[in-house]
């Protein structure tokens, strides 16, 4: 079995495709698993091409298992859109460029479709080597008493933490200083900043290995490089 795990998109629809056709082309009838690990909107050009990308994705493509996780500006935009929360907590975070590229003025007049397929994504993922989530999880706590609010936003306690939870925690949300994933021994941060002019970035594991065996990044990127497992560089292509 392998398993890609792709970090923050945030509407770069174009890196986002690339880096799935780079995927998909590895391929071989094997047991595979594509893992998006939330922020597929928000900030970049074309949120809703990405929405829209994830959900034919999961419609057509049989190849691969698809899971995607919520991330915390889906989680705002869900409570904006229902009213719980006022639209500037969104917009200023980056929502503007999403009721831009929808061509709306507020989040409710996102289409029903897309404001469902936010609504219904899952917060975590657990292989039985790696727990996949958006932001992170509470060191104090068990994996099995998380909060929503921790697994789609928290950054501090758990990046400074060194416990380790039975699991490689996989994460996005913060992005990286470098451009590059960040491994350490109980966690993986994929957010490299693709919005930002980093590269997307996805890690590949197998079924025996909790570390991942390489990393992705669209073609084209000159930052196609990975972390060995002792957190030296090492060009992967």
């Amino acid at each position: 079995m392998t398993t890609y795990a792709f970090g923050d998109i945030h509407g770069c629809l174009e890196q986002l495709e690339k880096l799935v056709d780079r995927c998909l082309n590895e391929t071989t009838g094997t047991s595979t698993t594509f893992v998006f690990l939330g922020d597929y909107i928000d900030r970049g050009p074309n949120s809703k091409g990405v929405v829209q990308f994830l959900m034919d994705l999961q419609t057509r493509e049989r190849r691969v298992k698809l899971i995607c996780l919520v991330g915390n500006h889906e989680a705002c935009a869900i409570k904006v859109a229902s009213g719980v929360l006022p639209n500037h907590h969104w917009t200023g975070i980056g929502g503007a460029a999403t009721l831009h590229s929808y061509g709306v003025d507020r989040a409710d007049q996102i289409p029903k479709l897309h404001l469902q397929w936010m609504t219904s994504l899952p917060a975590h993922f657990d292989d039985g080597l790696r727990l996949f989530v958006h932001a992170g999880i509470r060191p104090d706590r068990p994996i099995d008493r998380q909060q929503l609010d921790d697994l789609v936003w928290i950054r501090e306690p758990f990046l400074s933490s060194e416990v380790y939870h039975g699991r490689l925690v996989v994460h996005g949300h913060t992005p990286t200083h470098d451009r590059l994933p960040d491994l350490r021994h109980n966690r993986l941060n994929l957010d490299t900043g693709a919005v930002y002019g980093g590269p997307l970035t996805a890690a590949v594991f197998n079924s025996s290995e909790v570390q991942p065996i390489r990393f992705l990044s669209q073609p084209g990127s000159d930052a196609a490089r990975g972390l060995t497992a002792d957190g030296n560089h090492k060009d992967l292509g």
